[in-house]
């Protein structure tokens, strides 16, 4: 693979994942309510549905958008819808950012994981990330189209895994940070809100390569 389509990928994924989004919120929640170790079993299960969309897409889901472009509009609209309902969710009146302590029923470890992985399955960033983006990455004439997405998704897997390890790790002193200094928690919301608000904006008028 070219250099330049790993950085374009790993850059990609850096902007995906440091904006909240399913897993953000879930993994912090489960890290500040039930610990650290609750949180990382969690992100287990979000990194399995990686691999699932990362397999997927190598088998020709990028493919079935290509031949059927309704289809790829259509997930895309609904992508947009979700993301611009999850800024409103940050921004509204009586909003909450995902770094903020709340009271949840501990789960078990089955469940959290599975929890996890659902909750990435479920997860329109990322369907549209494997979908509709990183095909763009992709050369034909570099050889076999499946490899290069072998390549360009562990790029993308080692970047999401890593940062959202990072957000299980800090989410507990982070969420005390913040509840010590409200102006910040405010800030932190109206950047996760319009930052959100821009993506869904961006992606509802973008037209695929």
């Amino acid at each position: 693979m070219p250099l330049a389509s790993l950085v374009g990928v790993v850059v990609l994924e850096l902007g995906m994942v440091l904006t909240p989004g399913p897993n953000m919120v879930y993994l912090a929640s489960r890290a500040i309510s039930q610990g650290r170790r609750a949180g990382l079993v969690s992100l287990a299960g979000v990194a399995l549905g990686f691999v699932v969309y990362l397999l997927a897409a190598a088998a020709g889901l990028s493919a079935l958008f290509a031949a059927v472009p309704e289809a790829y509009h259509v997930v895309k609209l609904l992508g947009a819808a979700y993301l611009g309902w999850m800024a409103w969710q940050i921004l509204r009146p009586g909003g909450r950012s995902p770094f903020e302590p709340r009271e949840l029923a501990p789960h078990s470890a089955a469940r959290l994981f599975g929890m996890g992985f659902l909750t990435n399955l479920l997860n329109p960033k990322i369907a549209l990330l494997y979908a509709a983006l990183i095909p763009q990455f992709i050369d034909p004439a570099l050889g076999a189209t499946w490899w290069q997405f072998i390549q360009l998704g562990a790029a993308q897997i080692v970047i999401g895994v890593g940062v959202n390890g990072l957000i299980v790790l800090a989410a507990a002193a982070l969420a005390g940070y913040l509840a010590r200094h409200p102006r910040v928690l405010q800030a932190q919301r109206l950047a996760s809100g319009t930052l959100l608000g821009f993506f869904a904006a961006k992606m509802a008028i973008s037209r695929p390569n």
